[in-house]
């Protein structure tokens, strides 16, 4: 097969128009590998232009989270600077209170903190999940400890009904439990139970956790698991911390929104491995 020195010069052009950026159309429907060379470049030159805007959907994505995150930690830090500023002066109640502030505060910005790490963790797919068998009452007992001083701040109990064994990652599912059931206890009354539920049914096990709150508008529930979209009352980073370990091990989470003097319910649901 015989290429014209025309053709070369054309195809060079188009080439140095796909490295600054432009995207000609190189395919045509001719035989000859000089067709079969073009179709390539084409391809390859799809597939790097896809790349780049991938690229700069990610340093947009970035750059959002980096200033939520910005946001999340200066709003408790500054807090704390303000009545750390004002401690030394204030009267000995004003002080205790102060200080009860500066401890909430600080063990809300560790939370987010911790989150956040877990999250990115998740999210670069470096978790590597490690399934035992462990009964649900064990591994609700696991994701409330941590909860303790919350729950007694707040006088409230949990109620659990049911128990079962799970097949799960002890560890990374306590952590998207507790978060579930904190997300429960700063959405519920004061002095009121929080109702934990065990069972399962031909198609998963479950676990579902029930607050005493007003529910969720069922027009806010696709937005509960987007990165601090929901930051009233807690982090904003609970729920999809949640989520996503719950689909890292094919398990899913399921929202009941309640209302009408009905808590929302939240379902952890974990399907039979294949």
């Amino acid at each position: 097969m015989i290429i014209s020195r025309k053709e070369v010069v054309q195809l060079s052009a188009d080439v140095r128009r796909i490295v600054d950026g432009h995207a000609p159309d190189l395919r045509d429907n001719l035989e000859g590998q000089l067709s079969v060379l073009k179709n390539d470049i084409h391809i390859l030159a799809r597939r790097l232009t896809n790349q780049a805007e991938n690229l700069q959907e990610d340093k947009a994505c970035l750059a959002s989270t980096l200033a939520d995150i910005s946001h999340q930690l200066k709003t408790p830090l500054t807090a704390m600077m303000v009545m750390v500023d004002l401690l030394e002066d204030a009267p000995p109640a004003k002080q205790a209170e102060f200080i009860t502030n500066i401890k909430q505060g600080l063990n809300q910005t560790e939370w987010l903190v911790s989150s956040l790490l877990k999250m990115a963790k998740l999210e670069s797919g470096t978790v590597t999940f490690n399934p035992t068998n462990i009964s649900s009452r064990n591994l609700t007992d696991l994701a409330v400890s941590p909860l303790k001083i919350l729950l007694d701040i707040k006088n409230q109990q949990v109620d659990i009904t049911g128990n079962i064994t799970l097949h799960c990652d002890t560890n990374w599912t306590a952590e998207a439990l507790t978060n579930i059931i904190k997300n429960a206890a700063e959405h519920s009354l004061q002095g009121s139970v929080i109702k934990i539920s065990v069972g399962e049914n031909p198609i998963c096990k479950f676990i579902s956790v029930t607050d005493t709150g007003e529910g969720v508008p069922l027009s806010k529930v696709k937005s509960l698991f987007q990165r601090f979209a929901n930051t009233q009352g807690g982090t904003g980073i609970g729920l999809p911390l949640a989520k996503a370990i719950m689909e890292g091990q094919q398990g899913d989470i399921e929202v009941s929104c309640g209302g009408k003097g009905s808590g929302a319910t939240f379902t952890l649901k974990f399907f039979p491995q294949k």
